[in-house]
């Protein structure tokens, strides 16, 4: 077949791609069940956004209108002029200073021991044969299944019998194990593979040091999501604090909150304003370890 040529200068125009496609055929290309599907769970997400995000934000509105203006109706969305001084006054009501420190404390502690202890319990199980192992692992998951009520008495009477009362002791060491803990660190280092840890073995490093310097470096996200997950649990604690302090300075951030609840009147504006900065911390963690956060609790999900 003879090749047609254009005479220089007068090249024939090409036709976009888009044009050469009917009209039917791009507007049902638009309509495909994978496209609305795709809107649908958009526009979902979006509504449960909000939804989540509604009650964070009417949080942060109360705390800076005034008493008489929260519970008004219609409802004042966002004041016309916003009270910050809210912030300052519920600040001063109560040593908020000190409440803070000891949640930070006790929140940290909690979480970096109960870190290490898990992961030891976790490394043992998972790469350790010895009698007993699916037992005792069976174990420790049955008492996910305990409710806390249960065990408060026995742990009470514990802490009183070792005049740990009023202490940051009765704080930490009561939550300083973790069944779910266990089960992550568990879970986590099964999929570590064994050669490596065999490697070191041969050329002589002690468990202590295989664990230190190659297991835990690539535990890293399953580390921060235990790390969070326990600082939370400790930083929203609530009845335990409430029955092993008495004293002012060991109070925590949840305890002190409480002390806004009055018999009379209760100033729901200042509450919201240290709720709102109560809220923060944990905000402020899950914001920039978010992606560890999510990549530990799905790596945990493995099946084996």
């Amino acid at each position: 077949m003879a090749a047609t040529f254009e005479p220089s200068g007068h090249r024939a125009p090409v036709s976009p791609v888009w044009a050469a496609t009917p009209p039917t055929a791009r507007r049902s290309s638009w309509l495909s069940l994978p496209s609305v599907l795709n809107a649908f769970g958009f526009v979902m997400l979006v509504i449960g956004a909000v939804i989540m995000l509604l009650p964070i934000f009417w949080m942060v509105s109360t705390s800076v209108k005034s008493l008489d203006t929260v519970f008004t109706l219609p409802i004042e969305w966002w004041p016309a002029q916003p009270n910050w001084a809210n912030y300052l006054d519920a600040w001063n009501q109560n040593p908020f200073g000190r409440y803070f420190i000891n949640s930070t404390i006790v929140a940290t502690a909690t979480a970096l021991i109960n870190v290490l202890l898990s992961g030891f319990a976790g490394y043992a199980l998972a790469k350790y044969d010895f009698f007993g192992k699916q037992a005792i692992f069976l174990g420790i998951l049955a008492t996910l299944m305990l409710p806390i009520e249960v065990l408060m008495v026995p742990t009470f009477l514990l802490v009183k019998n070792l005049n740990w009362l009023d202490t940051y002791q009765s704080l930490i060491i009561p939550g300083a194990t973790d069944a779910f803990g266990v089960f992550l660190m568990r879970q986590t280092i099964f999929h570590v593979p064994d050669p490596l840890i065999d490697a070191a073995r041969i050329d002589g490093a002690s468990e202590p040091r295989i664990y230190f310097q190659i297991v835990l470096p690539l535990l890293w996200p399953a580390v921060l999501t235990l790390a969070l997950l326990e600082f939370r649990e400790s930083w929203d604690s609530f009845v335990w604090p409430l029955i092993v302090i008495s004293q002012n300075s060991m109070r925590t951030v949840s305890i002190g909150l409480s002390l806004f609840q009055q018999e009379n009147m209760t100033n729901y504006n200042q509450l919201m304003a240290m709720s709102t900065l109560a809220m923060l911390p944990m905000l402020v963690l899950f914001f920039f370890f978010q992606r560890s956060f999510i990549q530990g609790i799905t790596s945990s999900g493995i099946k084996e």
